[in-house]
């Protein structure tokens, strides 16, 4: 793993090649932020079967994604098709049958990973930076479509936060409405709330919402109280889960870039 250190936190990075057997088609191999040390209060982040045991599908700490939307050429026959930051994958067998390679670049605060992607029509460049600035862990996404094909990007962020001991969970700087379900409600003071003791199987729950600007997080944290994370996008798709290990929320970034486009995006978390 790379790790990035200050006087208060340290962050592991999956290595995409000395971890490889920690991935799979699911999260982008590159910028895998694994762990949060903090280093009075320990282990920041969980995942869906920490501390019991790890999975490539699960994950933890806060892996990022782009596999719900692969890219392959409506005519091909295959099951084969480009995950961007994962590589070419069997979508039928779900495994990865060529894992993209990165160029890394690290400074004592900052690492850098860089890729290039190509499957039939389409190309790209992609590059996840991850940097620490006190308390503040930085994630950064840069695509560009370097292709002949429109490139469809379907990517969110999936932190993977401890259970509060409290049912309150978190709230946003948008209003998000949500429809009778049995795992979530919206409380009074605008934080949703568990209805009841979370389950092995998990809660899922897409959240109604007509946000307008970037999204901003606070999130109950058992050892901190709260931690607060900022989106640079307007999210589209907005999903929460969570099981009795952990708590997590997914705000989607969906865009479609033109041949030669490009974008940049990012999270911030507050520890």
């Amino acid at each position: 793993m790379y790790t990035l250190t200050n006087d208060e936190l340290e962050i592991s990075i999956l290595d995409p090649v000395a971890d490889q057997t920690r991935f799979g088609p699911r999260y982008c191999t590159g910028g895998y932020i694994f762990q949060i040390t903090d280093v009075r209060h320990g282990p920041l982040l969980t995942g869906p079967t920490y501390p019991a045991s790890f999975n490539w599908f699960d994950g933890q700490g806060i892996p990022d994604a782009f596999n719900l939307h692969p890219l392959r050429e409506p005519t091909e026959a295959t099951p084969l098709a480009l995950i961007i930051g994962v590589g070419v994958c069997d979508l039928q067998q779900n495994q990865v049958q060529e894992f993209c390679r990165w160029e890394i670049a690290q400074t004592p605060a900052q690492i850098s990973m860089r890729t290039t992607q190509t499957f039939h029509g389409f190309a790209l460049a992609l590059e996840r930076t991850v940097s620490l600035s006190s308390r503040t862990v930085h994630s950064t996404t840069r695509v560009k479509n370097t292709g002949r094909l429109p490139l469809p990007i379907c990517w969110f962020p999936h932190p993977f936060f401890p259970q509060p001991a409290t049912p309150e969970l978190c709230r946003f700087n948008v209003p998000v409405h949500m429809p009778e379900n049995p795992g979530y409600a919206v409380g009074e003071n605008g934080f949703i709330r568990r209805k009841a003791s979370p389950t092995p199987h998990g809660d899922y729950q897409a959240l109604d919402h007509a946000a307008q600007t970037a999204l901003v997080v606070l999130q109950r944290h058992p050892a901190l109280g709260l931690v607060a994370a900022t989106c640079s996008y307007v999210p589209g798709l907005f999903p929460i889960w969570g099981n009795q290990y952990t708590f997590s929320w997914e705000p989607f970034f969906e865009r479609t870039l033109a041949v030669g486009q490009e974008t940049t995006w990012g999270m911030a978390y507050d520890f």
